[in-house]
């Protein structure tokens, strides 16, 4: 299986059924060439049996050339290894997974030896698109063992306000993962600013701001 490697800067984060929600669910294939990927998440994390609805739309992202990144939670490096490659396993053979989508990313240096591990078991598993979900700016040590690292995930009112040093890492790309965000905003010169080249922002809000459509794909349903 080939890796997508398409120029878009869109990262989606999409946490709805495709049974539920298929109008959405085509609006994102249908923006294919604006995408840097697809979170896939069935059941906060790969479930505990395939899922035919989510291996329908993984298919039809792949047929695309959309990277299809399996949603695995880290628990901030409190998880056991062993739980996680079980789960990156499952998106693969269930789903054709090509990447990864480690959530609860811990940022300390202290546990950047248990990054580096799943980042090696990922790549043996054939993941070729490691990103990690700090919602924070990490250690540069990170940088060394993933393609993309969410540094800010959060409200829009705390980015409006946040303020981002430099990165020091290198060798990889920065992604902001904005809710709250009002119609009309857009997030790819904001994002740019403070350096990053990969975002999304959806109008969500409360305890699940990603089960709602990033405002650039809304006209396309």
């Amino acid at each position: 299986m080939s890796t997508p490697t398409g120029p878009g800067t869109l990262l989606v984060p999409y946490y709805e059924h495709p049974a539920v929600r298929p109008a959405e669910w085509r609006a994102i294939v249908a923006a294919a060439p604006r995408l840097y990927g697809v979170v896939l998440n069935p059941a906060s994390g790969p479930g505990e049996g395939p899922d035919p609805a989510f291996a329908d739309v993984a298919a039809r992202l792949r047929a695309a050339d959309v990277r299809v990144l399996g949603y695995t939670d880290t628990d901030y490096g409190r998880r056991p290894h062993a739980e996680v490659v079980r789960d990156l396993a499952r998106h693969r053979s269930w789903y054709g997974a090509d990447g990864a989508f480690f959530d609860q990313a811990a940022a300390g240096i202290a546990e950047f030896g248990y990054y580096r591990r799943l980042a090696a078991a990922a790549w043996g598993a054939g993941c070729g698109t490691l990103v990690l979900n700090h919602g924070t700016a990490p250690h540069p040590s990170y940088a060394r063992v993933a393609d993309l690292l969410v540094t800010f995930e959060g409200s829009w009112e705390t980015y409006r306000t946040q303020r981002f040093p430099p990165w020091q890492g290198a060798g990889t790309r920065l992604c902001h993962l904005v809710y709250g965000v009002p119609r009309g905003v857009d997030l790819a010169g904001p994002a740019r600013a403070r350096g990053a080249t990969v975002h999304c922002a959806v109008p969500g809000v409360g305890d699940h701001p990603w089960g709602t459509l990033p405002h650039a794909l809304e006209s396309a349903r």
